[in-house]
């Protein structure tokens, strides 16, 4: 007996009534992008490994243990499923030369991956949308890119979202934190969990980011890299947060916020809320200005963020606010050899007049035909047999509306009166 397959682990289907449902969320994502002038860049899902090494980092948690990473039989090329977007959008630009050409504002949508133990909103395969912004050097772009997404929140019904903002100044402010910090967690020693222990050489910031109970007062105590910004770092800052005072967008400065990526300085930011449990940030970014330079381009200043596609979703399912997939128009039922061919041409001649059809294939007596005409959420039945088809009509029913009378109509003029009464129904909703 041969075994049934399914899909990896934490790799998950999404099926039609969900994957409506997507759609819709990335359209609303996309059309507020597109109002702030962003344009869609698609990268491949596969890049070369060392790719993301020089870009998140030889001692992030990413490459260190999470990325899907395998060897190309064909020219022995060490290549790995993407486990995040920028560094693949930084090399699409420089390739491309894309920031040599002019400023650019860019997004993304599509699936990651990374081999870790899944969870509610956790998952090898999960999907981000990602945001880039090249050629900006200012707090303008970070704080407008903030302000987008606080109007996203808006479009898709989200509320309880809460900003937290640091400053990760630059490199050299922070190697003298860094300094400091590693000589104040050496004296926890005996506290520090494994994971701490692991991290207070290579990258002791992150130890701050900890979840472990224990070491909530040590980290409370430990040396804050704002304290050791310089005057344009800091101004850099000051800059972000009157933007968004001015726009009326709240903010908590999160001291301890440092992200998980070697790439980020000066802003960081990340919403979180409390209704998805432990996996809280929905949204983070910040900015990255050393990036493009350290992959091989010309220095250009930089600033993005992502988004999980799958806790948005829980979260607007959470909140009550999931959008009906919109119904078809149309379903054109039909029975009898005759019928069939003038439901084919009535079928297209609608679609010609931009009215959205399911024509019914398979058969099937009158009333099962219409059993599924009502399921499928279409607002009217178009109805043919042989009689109507030789005459040349069919068959108006309104399957949504009972004051509606059924009518019987020349087949050329059935655009018409669906246009007309599809107007009307919208002057209604309105």
């Amino acid at each position: 007996m041969s075994q049934n397959l399914q899909s990896v682990r934490g790799m998950n289907d999404i099926l039609p009534a969900e994957a409506e449902f997507w759609e819709l969320f990335e359209e609303a994502v996309s059309d507020r992008l597109k109002s702030y002038g962003y344009k869609p860049i698609r990268m491949p899902i596969v890049e070369p490994t060392p790719l993301f090494k020089r870009a998140i980092g030889e001692v992030t948690d990413i490459v260190e243990k999470e990325m899907y990473s395998f060897e190309d039989s064909l020219n022995g090329e060490q290549l790995t499923l993407r486990p995040e977007g920028t560094a693949g959008c930084v090399r699409a630009v420089i390739q491309h030369g894309l920031a040599n050409q002019v400023a650019q504002r860019l997004y993304y949508m599509g699936p990651m991956f990374r081999h870790e133990r899944p969870q509610k909103g956790r998952y090898r395969q999960f999907h981000q949308i990602g945001v880039e912004a090249f050629g900006f050097a200012g707090p303008d772009v970070d704080a407008e890119q903030i302000l987008m997404i606080a109007r996203l929140w808006g479009d898709l019904g989200l509320d309880d979202i809460r900003l937290q903002l640091n400053s990760l100044g630059q490199p050299e402010e922070r190697a003298r934190h860094r300094a400091d910090l590693i000589a104040y967690l050496e004296g926890f020693q005996e506290i520090l969990d494994e994971e701490a222990k692991r991290r207070l050489y290579t990258n002791p910031l992150r130890i701050l980011d900890t979840k472990n109970p224990a070491l909530q007062d040590m980290c409370a105590g430990a040396p804050k890299l704002i304290d050791y910004l310089g005057e344009a770092s800091l101004a850099h800052f000051n800059g972000v947060q009157q933007i968004l005072k001015d726009a009326g967008i709240p903010f908590e400065i999160n001291p301890r916020l440092v992200r998980g990526l070697d790439y980020y300085n000066l802003t960081v930011f990340e919403w979180v809320t409390d209704k998805l449990g432990a996996q809280g940030t929905v949204c983070a970014g910040g900015r990255y200005d050393g990036l493009v330079q350290q992959l091989g381009g010309k220095a250009t200043p930089a600033c993005g963020f992502a988004m999980g596609v799958e806790r948005l979703i829980a979260l607007i399912r959470d909140s009550g606010g999931e959008p009906a997939p919109k119904g078809t128009d149309v379903y054109v039922v039909h029975q009898g050899e005759t019928a069939a061919r003038l439901a084919f041409r009535v079928a297209e001649g609608l679609r010609d007049n931009g009215i959205d059809v399911i024509l019914h294939c398979g058969g099937g007596s009158f009333k099962s035909q219409m059993k599924k005409a009502d399921a499928s959420g279409a607002l009217f039945a178009v109805v043919i047999g042989d009689d109507e088809a030789a005459a040349g009509e069919v068959q108006l029913k309104a399957l949504r509306d009972e004051g509606v009378a059924q009518q019987r109509l020349k087949a050329e003029n059935l655009a018409e009166v669906i246009i007309d009464q599809l107007l009307d129904t919208q002057e209604e909703e309105a």
